[in-house]
């Protein structure tokens, strides 16, 4: 029960979704330039970032632990206010998570059980020291590493650009894939050889919403060892800069889940 709420936490965590009514599917025509450098496609990647104060939509996603015959569908109502909070509530209110800055909290009803956290659970899932900021960046299609062309070097690597460290470290290689036409991510890609872990996040399609570029559809991978955990999201009736409210308040009587 431990691992199983510990995956649906860190999911929790990761399923926001960013769209609008009127938004249009980006039909992808860019052309590589093998002549781009990394100071030119850091700034391009960086003139694509967002600008919206609030956000609501319905989330469809589909959980999978691999060669487990382990696959659950679900959609969540999700709430965000941009930099500040992320609030998510399954069918009937039978489990909500609330997530800030500094904290990550999470109960549910059918087991009257609560979390009441911070990252540290979402980083040991992934493999990668997260926090606020680069959970959001993951999910807007933006690096969740802070781009430097002083420390990163480019090359092109099939239909996309890609950006790594000039000094690689064996033991925490980084590959980002930027897409030639929009210059937001393709993919980003994270190995750790030695603890066998690796972290891959592909966006399938984005969306122009209200002239922004938004990712419509994309999928996070998450290995370790022989253990792989697929999670693929997609948006649906998303509106922007709503009045939002974010109710939350851990029922009285709950038993709190300790994670070690």
């Amino acid at each position: 029960m431990i691992k199983s709420f510990k995956y649906l936490l860190a999911l929790s965590i990761v399923l926001l979704a960013f769209g609008c009514k009127s938004s249009k599917r980006i039909v992808e025509s860019g052309e590589l330039n093998e002549k781009l450098s990394a100071k030119q496609i850091i700034k391009q990647h960086e003139k694509g970032q967002l600008d919206f104060k609030t956000l609501q939509a319905k989330v469809k996603i589909e959980y999978t632990e691999v060669g487990k015959d382990k696959s659950q569908n679900y959609t969540l109502n999700l709430r965000l206010e941009k930099g500040k909070t992320i609030w998510l509530s399954a069918t009937l209110g039978l489990a909500r998570a609330k997530i800030t800055p500094d904290k990550v909290q999470f109960y549910d009803k059918i087991n009257n059980q609560f979390f009441d956290g911070n990252y540290a659970l979402l980083s040991d899932f992934l493999g990668v020291e997260l926090n606020y900021e680069k959970v959001e960046n993951l999910l807007l299609g933006s690096s969740i590493f802070e781009l430097d062309s002083k420390t990163y070097k480019a090359s092109t690597h099939e239909k996309s650009y890609m950006l790594s460290p000039k000094d690689q470290d064996a033991l925490f290689e980084v590959f980002l894939l930027l897409n030639p036409g929009h210059f937001k991510m393709d993919s980003q890609q994270i190995f750790q050889p030695r603890e066998k872990r690796f972290l891959q996040v592909d966006y399938k399609s984005y969306q122009d919403v209200e002239k922004q570029i938004l990712p419509e559809t994309f999928e996070i991978i998450a290995v370790e060892d022989e253990d792989q955990v697929t999670i693929a999201l997609e948006y649906k009736s998303v509106t922007l800069n709503s009045e939002l409210r974010f109710p939350f308040r851990i029922p009285s009587g709950y038993k709190e889940i300790i994670i070690q």
